[in-house]
């Protein structure tokens, strides 16, 4: 449809999906930042607490390895023996095996050691473990042999190795440390320890470090470099200017990766985990997912309701566009029923009630369209050749005068003016009141004269409004009817009272007469008959009072018209009622 994207109902769905879109959008970011917030500082506040843990855990191993190393190389037999010089094979023999002795029950009291090393000065090597030791000629080439030298006395951490560092038949991985032995004597040292321990402790304590499957865990000096490390890790580490800043755990995450370090309390070494941004974020991918699953389904849940919403605001429209579709080639017996909101509701009451109303207006255009013709009609049944009637009627009048026939005179004048009145029917133009009550003067002087003073006349006419308009002819048709079958029939004096009343914003014109009066049954059929729809005709020579209501309807709308009322012996009261002129139309 070319004009379907402006429809009410589209724009109404998208502007309800885009909202509740971008509130659903606005509160998944907030939450999502929130979590990504908090899911941090818990890493972070866990990396800590692992990273001390761990340097916990290291003081242990340490404490017990350093307990170790100072059994050996502070026992005194060893250290005589050590230095003790002979030229006797026994004696020699009997000492080395004395040394190895020494050696194995230290061996025997720990499971975990793979093999214990004594080097001396003098080029002498002492072992116990394998069975087959073969020592590396070149031990005293390797450097952790010089980091053991120069050591001054304290245990040296040298690390995890693949293999033994000194004995060739040992293939199996071991964590290595070492101390010099000192003369006590001569306060010189003679030599150095070398321990293989099982590294399954070690790597646990470095484990423990770890936060996810791909963090790598460093045992480094305080100079970075490398002792021990994680099965994988690289042999290179960056960004280790926390080493000098003198705190004990230091925890740093960069956009790629969390960083966690700890300082070991009883040497210079330190604890390090490195986790790749892939592993702390395994949790933030989860509620990704999450998130977007129950974005999707709130996106659908969205649409289905904005479609639901717009339907209900733009179905009602369109049956009401549908209905005005109706209205405008003239079909006004259609109505309109929606169950919506109570705003729509309210418009298609008002329409349904406008509808009605345009056809109610419809029809009395029709029937004042009718009866105005019919008052044409009869206004022009009234008229034989005017302009005759006129100048005999004054011809008439002028051969009274002449004569000194005053009052056959004034009647003929007065029918005159009479005739000349009713006979000049423009189109329904409305007529003052002045006019009309000018007309009846000359209806009311001819009764006079025929009545032979059986009737007084009292007029009573605010000044105010006699410029009021009405239909032409409104009055006379009442004086007429008061006359005709009020006041004639009467043998005693007759009374016709013309005057106005104010009543609210309505102003009355009252005739009213003391006659015979009509019956409860004549008053119910003369007031029904002046509510049917087509006024008849109430006399061959006269508009009736039908005729009359209808047109005051019509003129001034429902609720203006003719109100009567009358009682046997007592008269009628017969009031024309039209809307009471505002202060500056009154006088204008």
């Amino acid at each position: 449809m070319r004009g379907g994207f402006h429809s009410i109902h589209h724009r109404l769905f998208l502007l309800f999906l885009f909202c509740m879109s971008g509130l659903l959008l606005v509160v998944s970011l907030l939450y999502y930042n929130r979590t990504t917030v908090q899911l941090h500082e818990k890493i972070s506040d866990l990396s800590q607490k692992n990273a001390a843990q761990t340097a916990g855990l290291f003081g242990l191993l340490y404490q017990g390895y350093d307990s170790l190393s100072k059994s050996l190389s502070n026992n005194f037999d060893m250290i005589r023996l050590l230095n003790e010089e002979t030229t006797e094979p026994a004696v020699a023999y009997i000492n080395e095996r004395t040394i190895t002795n020494i050696l194995g029950a230290i061996f025997y009291s720990r499971d975990d050691l793979v093999g214990i090393h004594v080097l001396t000065d003098k080029g002498k090597v002492y072992n116990y473990g394998n069975y087959f030791n073969v020592l590396d000629p070149n031990y005293r080439s390797e450097s952790w042999y010089h980091q053991v030298q120069a050591s001054s006395g304290k245990m040296v951490w040298l690390g995890v190795y693949k293999q033994s560092l000194i004995d060739r038949e040992e293939k199996s991985p071991v964590f290595a440390f070492g101390r010099q032995i000192y003369d006590l004597n001569e306060h010189k040292p003679i030599g150095i320890v070398l321990f293989e321990m099982n590294p399954q402790p070690v790597l646990n304590a470095l484990d423990n470090l770890k936060l996810g499957q791909h963090s790598q865990v460093y045992l480094m000096s305080k100079s970075g470099s490398i002792i021990s490390s994680s099965e994988g890790a690289d042999q290179e580490l960056k960004d280790l200017d926390f080493l000098d800043d003198g705190q004990d755990v230091v925890v740093r995450q960069n956009s790629d990766r969390l960083l966690a370090a700890s300082r070991l309390p009883f040497s210079d070494l330190w604890v390090v985990s490195v986790t790749p941004d892939r592993d702390l974020n395994v949790e933030l991918m989860q509620m990704q997912r999450y998130i977007l699953i129950v974005f999707t389904i709130l996106i659908i849940v969205s649409t289905l309701i904005a479609s639901m919403v717009s339907r209900t605001i733009s179905s009602p429209l369109k049956k009401l566009i549908r209905e005005m579709k109706q209205v405008e080639i003239g079909n006004f017996r259609g109505t309109l029923s929606v169950a919506s909101y109570q705003e729509i509701n309210i418009l298609v009451a008002s329409f349904n009630r406008m509808v009605w109303r345009i056809e109610e207006l419809i029809e009395r255009v029709k029937i004042s369209s009718v009866s105005e013709k019919n008052a044409e009609l009869h206004a022009l049944q009234s008229q034989v050749n005017p302009h005759f009637l006129y100048n005999t009627l004054d011809m008439i009048y002028w051969m009274l005068d002449e004569k000194g026939n005053d009052q056959l005179g004034e009647l003929v004048l007065s029918l005159s003016s009479m005739f000349r009145y009713s006979s000049q029917w423009d189109g329904g133009t409305p007529v003052t009141l002045r006019e009309e009550l000018e007309q009846i003067g000359h209806y009311l002087n001819i009764i006079s004269i025929r009545l032979e003073g059986r009737l007084q006349v009292v007029t009573d006419i605010d000044e105010r409004w006699l410029d009021v308009l009405l239909p032409k002819m409104s009055v006379q048709p009442i004086i007429e009817n008061a006359v005709k079958y009020g006041l004639e029939p009467l043998d005693r004096q007759g009374l016709l009272r013309v005057y106005t009343r104010e009543d609210g914003d309505a102003l009355r014109i009252v005739v009213e007469d003391n006659g015979a009066g009509l019956s409860q049954e004549a008053m119910e059929r003369l007031r029904s008959s002046l509510e049917e729809e087509s006024p008849k005709e109430s006399g061959k020579g006269g508009i009736g009072l039908q005729n009359l209501h209808s047109r005051l309807r019509h003129m001034f709308g429902e609720g203006y018209g003719l109100h009567i009322e009358s009682y046997p012996g007592e008269g009628t009261r017969v009031a024309i009622v039209v809307p009471r002129p505002r202060k500056g139309e009154a006088d204008s």
